[in-house]
């Protein structure tokens, strides 16, 4: 990947499609099989998901026996048919619920090369798609089986669809193929995440339209045609499941979900405005080397109606998720294949131009940021482990000293105002530094997954796996990974609902958080029987940021009867 973006940005454009996807599969894949499920939202979706399969009801969408009137229906779709063809719908596997993540994430990228190639040419479409792959947040999203990735890609696909009517338009040319494609996308969007991506679609006319006072490039859509087509698209289930769930799911969707994160901070994830502007230097990683200089860039050029369609799909859409009071780094994801392109088409400028990029005020801003941030990040790398752990990691070495070499090397390039070989050097960096990482490092902190610990303590004591074993009660501890990994019978319920689960079920286990652990053994009491510690598991509930001490029980074998 380095040799070719650094010596051979020239090839066919046939041949940048495999180098894309391999360099992707680079990123992408180390952890994908070994990470454990997430929390929370990778594993709710996940376990919703596997519930489609269990029911075989693939309208409704449930949390065990709670209704989950969150999100459409499309990414859980996704994930059941990938279980499904994978033989793993009856396991507690996480990877075949993340393959349509990992299948979006290369998705968006490929895509992010077809329209900026059509837009810029391939040299930038090259450099660019290469720049999306690499940032910290798609990496994240391709791992999580969640339904960022999958909606980046149709909202790539769309938003690269209308970029091609409005440059086409600007260009003279009238005729448009596609205008399917941006409808067709705009129906997978509303399938997977609601109304996001035709929100970014309509921010992104709107400006245009301000910007320019004129409309006539918008015909080349026929809507009059893609509308019935997104309608056909999402319309059959949304009617369905209106009817299943008696018209609750729109409503609790909108009314529970999507209003809440507008007027104010839902679920603790509310931040000031700035927030995005301010974490954009680390979601943006390593590209973020240059989008400041790069914005001037592309500012002085916004008449250029490429660059044009570029800024207007990123300033509103980045303006208004800074006012709203709900915050979350990948709300702003369907933002960064245009952020990449600018960026890219600013280097390649100072590559081959005159312009002297490199020596402006806000090239040394960013840089100095940058560098900041790669010092942070080798700093995290050695410390993070060591306050998880409770000791030094040798594993925390080599990211740490990855990015001390990052640094070093693209500081030197940019000395030598070689740009290209800056971006090359921080972009092979990034996927050597994270693979060994994701596939090894993370995984094994062991005091990360206390669910993961739970199930093994499960199959320990049990010799069956967790998910066939009989059905699990766990008090004070709550977190979805658990009823992923333990099966959907698991009940998370009270001391007092985990003692008569106990006293109930035969062969049954129960798990107990410290600070239950006396409301638990009274309430075995007041049911005349008693329970026997089968293991102490200790480690970091990273969703509250507490560490736990759970006990795992058994029946004792010598109890009274009442």
């Amino acid at each position: 990947m380095a040799a070719a973006l650094n010596y051979d940005l020239h090839m066919k454009s046939l041949t940048i499609y495999p180098i894309l996807i391999l360099f992707c599969l680079t990123l992408y894949v180390p952890g994908l099989f070994s990470l454990p499920p997430t929390d929370r939202d990778e594993s709710r979706y996940a376990q919703s998901s596997r519930q489609m399969l269990e029911d075989n009801d693939f309208v409704g969408i449930r949390f065990q026996d709670r209704p989950r009137h969150k999100k459409p229906v499309g990414i859980y779709w996704l994930q059941a048919a990938s279980a499904a063809a994978t033989g793993m719908a009856g396991h507690n596997r996480i990877w075949p619920y993340r393959i349509p993540s990992l299948l979006g994430a290369v998705a968006a990228v490929l895509l992010t090369f077809y329209f900026g190639r059509r837009l810029f040419g391939r040299d930038t479409a090259f450099l660019g798609a290469a720049l999306a792959a690499g940032s910290l947040l798609l990496i994240a999203q391709a791992h999580l089986a969640t339904t960022d990735a999958v909606l980046l890609a149709a909202s790539v696909a769309a938003q690269g669809a209308l970029a091609l009517s409005y440059t086409g338009a600007s260009q003279g040319r009238r005729k448009n193929s596609a205008w399917w494609v941006f409808w067709a996308a705009q129906g997978i969007g509303i399938l997977v995440k609601g109304p996001i991506l035709p929100f970014f679609s309509a921010l992104t006319i709107g400006a245009l339209l301000i910007a320019d006072r004129r409309a006539g490039w918008l015909k080349s859509l026929r809507p009059a045609a893609g509308i019935p087509l997104a309608l056909a698209i999402t319309a059959p289930w949304f009617i369905a499941v209106q009817a299943a769930t008696e018209g609750r799911f729109l409503l609790e969707g909108v009314l529970g979900d999507l209003l809440p994160k507008i007027v104010s901070g839902h679920e603790s994830h509310g931040f000031p405005p700035g927030y995005y502007l301010l974490l954009m230097s680390v979601t943006c990683w390593p590209m973020s080397i240059f989008t400041l200089p790069a914005a001037f860039h592309a500012w002085r050029r916004r008449l250029r109606p490429e660059i044009r369609f570029c800024l207007a799909w990123i300033v509103p859409a980045w303006v208004v998720f800074e006012i709203v009071p709900t915050k979350l780094p990948h709300y702003l994801l369907p933002l960064y294949p245009a952020m990449a392109l600018l960026t890219a088409n600013a280097i390649i400028h100072v590559a081959r131009g005159p312009e002297n990029l490199l020596h402006t005020r806000a090239a040394r801003i960013g840089f100095a940021i940058w560098s900041l941030v790669t010092v942070a990040i080798a700093g995290v790398s050695i410390v993070l482990p060591w306050l998880i752990t409770g000791g030094f990691k040798a594993g925390s070495l080599w990211p740490a000293g990855t990015a001390v070499i990052i640094l070093c090397v693209v500081i030197s390039r940019i000395a030598r105002e070689r740009p290209m070989a800056a971006v090359v050097a921080a972009l092979a960096g990034t996927a050597l530094m994270l693979a060994p990482v994701l596939q090894n490092t993370l995984p094994a902190m062991n005091e990360l997954w206390l669910s993961r610990a739970v199930a093994e303590a499960v199959e320990r004591h049990t010799g069956k796996p967790p998910y066939r074993a009989a059905p699990l009660a766990a008090a004070g501890y709550h977190e979805p990974s658990l009823v992923f990994l333990c099966g959907t019978r698991t009940s998370l319920t009270t001391p007092k609902g985990a003692a008569r689960h106990l006293a109930r079920h035969s062969g049954a286990l129960a798990v107990v958080s410290n600070d239950l652990d006396p409301d638990f053994h009274a309430a075995m009491a007041s049911l005349g029987q008693k329970a026997a510690l089968v293991e102490t598991l200790h480690g970091l509930n990273y969703t509250k940021g507490r560490r736990m001490t759970l006990r795992l029980y058994a029946l004792d074998p010598a109890r009274t009867n009442p």
